[in-house]
C-alpha cells in the first residue's frame, strides 16, 4: 500500500524581548525551509527543534503516549493507515531539567542584568548558547566556568565574586526548582533572598514584635543583637551540603547542587582591580585566605540562598529549643526580644556554645549588644525608637554627600533611589526634606510629597 506522507507545518513565536532594539517575529517553516533563517539580532529560541517538539509557543513538549514510539497521521492516504517508529522522539524537554525552565531560568537571570556585556554576549547567540547549555546539564557535563572579582568599599570594604551569565542561569536554574521547598520550612521572620522579604519586611517585623513585646511601649523590654564573625568566608561547605541534600531527594537536582557548591571560584578567576583596593580587605574577610571546601562567594544568586538554608537551623534552634519568642534575622545578623535582660544573656550563652558545635560558626563579640529596647535597635538601616522608626542617621548622611557631589547624569536616578529609602521609615518627612533641597538646589523639580523628582523642563 502507498503512503503518501507530508511534514506538518508548524508556527513558532519564542522570540524573548533583548536588551538591545529588535523585531518580533512569527516564523511559519516547512521541511523543505527550515535552514533558511532570516537575518535577525537574535537567533529564534527552538528553531532547531524538531517538527512535533513544540506545539506553540505557549506549551510545552509533547510526548508520545506510548514510551519509546512516535505515530504520524498522514496528510493524503489512501485508506486509514498509520506508521509508527521505535526511534524515541526528540524533545527539547527531555531529561531532568526541561528546556522550557531553562529559559525560564535565563528570563529571570536578564531582568537585573540585561544590559551587561556578559548578558548581551550570550544573547548575540542565544538559541544556540541555551541549546549547548542545555546539553552540557542533561549529560552531566556542566562546570561552572570562570568568576570576576572585586571590590566595593561602601558601606566598608569587601569582596564580590560575579560568575559568568550562564552560570547565572543555572543558579536561577536551581533556585526556581528547589526553593519553593525551602521556603514552606523557614521561619515567618527569616528574611533576606526570600520573595516579599527584604530590608523593610524585616524591619516591620522587628517594628511589629517590638510593639507586641512592650505593649505599644507601655512596659520595659531588652533586646539582644548578633552577629556572625565572618559569615560567608566561614561558612562548612560539607554541613551545608547536607543540609540540602535534607530536602532534596532527586540525585540530578543534588549533582547539580554540589556542583556550584563546591566550585571553587579562586581557581579560575579575573580580579579587577588595584593591588591597595584589593588590600583594604581584611585578611580573614577575603576568601583568597579561606581554607578549602570552606566560604562562600558574596554576590551569586546561589551564595544568599545556600545562606538561608545554613542558617535556618539556627533560626530553628532560637525558636523551639532556647524558646525566643520575638526573633528576627537578616542574613547572618539577628534580634531576641524579652522582657528579662538575664534570659536573654542565658539565650546568648546557649547559642555561642551551639554555633561551633552544629554549624562551624561563632558569633562576632564586637557586635553583640544587650540593652533596653526603649534605646534604640539599629537593625537593616533603620532605628526603631518608642512610637517611631527612623532611617539610620549615618545613611541619611552619606546620601546627602553623594548627592551633592555626584555628576548630573546620575542625579535623577540615585535622587529617587533615595528618596524611596528614607519615605519607607514611619518618620521620614525631615530626611526626606533635607535630600529634596539638594535636589531642588541642582535644578530638579519636588513632588508635593517629598517622595519623586522630575527633570526640569528646557
Amino acid at each position: 500500500m502507498m503512503v503518501k506522507a507530508s511534514m506538518p507545518v508548524r508556527s513558532l513565536n519564542l522570540v524573548a524581548p533583548l536588551a538591545h532594539k529588535a523585531t518580533d517575529m512569527r516564523t511559519t517553516e516547512t521541511a523543505a525551509t527550515a535552514q533558511a533563517w532570516s537575518g535577525a539580532v537574535a537567533p529564534l529560541i527552538g528553531a532547531s527543534l524538531q517538527p512535533g517538539d513544540v506545539q506553540s509557543a505557549n506549551t510545552r513538549s509533547t510526548r508520545p503516549t506510548t514510551p519509546g514510539t512516535r505515530t504520524s497521521t498522514t496528510a493524503t492516504r489512501t485508506s486509514t493507515t498509520r506508521t509508527q517508529s521505535s526511534a524515541p522522539s526528540p524533545s527539547a524537554d527531555s531529561g531532568p531539567c526541561s528546556f522550557h525552565d531553562l529559559v525560564q531560568a535565563w528570563t529571570d537571570c536578564r531582568a537585573n542584568k540585561r544590559n551587561t556585556a556578559s548578558a548581551l554576549a550570550f544573547e548575540d547567540r542565544l538559541e544556540r548558547n541555551l541549546l549547548d547549555l542545555h546539553a552540557e546539564l542533561c549529560s552531566g557535563r556542566y562546570r561552572p566556568g570562570r568568576s570576576i572579582c572585586f571590590v566595593i568599599t561602601r558601606p566598608k570594604p569587601r569582596e564580590v565574586w560575579a560568575a559568568e551569565f550562564r552560570d547565572r542561569i543555572v543558579h536561577h536554574l536551581l533556585y526556581n526548582r528547589i526553593a519553593p521547598r525551602f521556603h514552606a520550612r523557614f521561619v515567618a521572620n527569616s528574611c533576606a533572598c526570600i520573595p516579599g522579604r527584604g530590608t523593610l519586611y524585616a524591619a516591620e517585623r522587628l517594628d511589629h514584635s517590638v510593639r507586641s513585646i512592650t505593649q505599644n511601649w507601655s512596659r520595659p523590654a531588652f533586646y539582644l543583637k548578633c552577629d556572625l564573625a565572618n559569615f560567608f568566608v566561614a561558612i562548612d561547605k560539607q554541613v551545608l551540603r547536607d543540609q540540602i541534600a535534607e530536602h532534596v531527594p532527586e540525585p540530578w537536582w543534588m549533582d547539580l547542587a554540589e556542583a556550584i557548591l563546591f566550585h571553587d571560584p579562586r581557581v579560575d578567576v579575573d580580579v579587577r582591580g588595584t593591588a591597595a583596593l584589593l588590600a583594604r580587605v581584611p585578611a580573614h574577610k577575603s576568601l583568597f585566605n579561606a581554607p578549602a571546601r570552606t566560604g562562600l562567594p558574596i554576590g551569586n544568586l546561589s551564595s544568599q540562598f545556600f545562606a538561608n538554608i545554613h542558617l535556618n537551623a539556627l533560626d530553628q534552634f532560637a525558636k523551639h529549643q532556647v524558646g525566643a519568642r520575638h526573633y528576627v534575622r537578616y542574613v547572618d545578623d539577628f534580634i531576641l526580644l524579652h522582657e528579662s535582660a538575664q534570659w536573654l544573656s542565658q539565650a546568648r550563652q546557649r547559642i555561642e556554645a551551639w554555633l561551633p558545635e552544629r554549624l562551624g560558626a561563632r558569633l562576632n563579640p564586637r557586635k553583640t549588644i544587650l540593652q533596653p529596647i526603649e534605646r534604640g535597635i539599629d537593625f537593616v538601616g533603620h532605628v526603631i525608637r518608642p512610637w517611631h522608626r527612623t532611617t539610620r542617621a549615618r545613611t541619611v548622611a552619606s546620601a546627602a554627600q553623594r548627592l551633592r557631589t555626584m555628576p548630573a547624569a546620575d542625579l535623577y536616578a540615585s535622587g529617587n533611589s533615595y528618596l524611596g529609602l528614607v519615605r519607607q521609615a514611619t518618620h521620614s518627612h525631615t530626611d526626606q526634606a533635607r535630600l529634596a533641597k539638594i535636589l531642588r538646589d541642582r535644578g530638579h523639580v519636588i513632588a508635593g510629597d517629598l517622595g519623586k523628582i522630575f527633570r526640569r523642563a528646557a
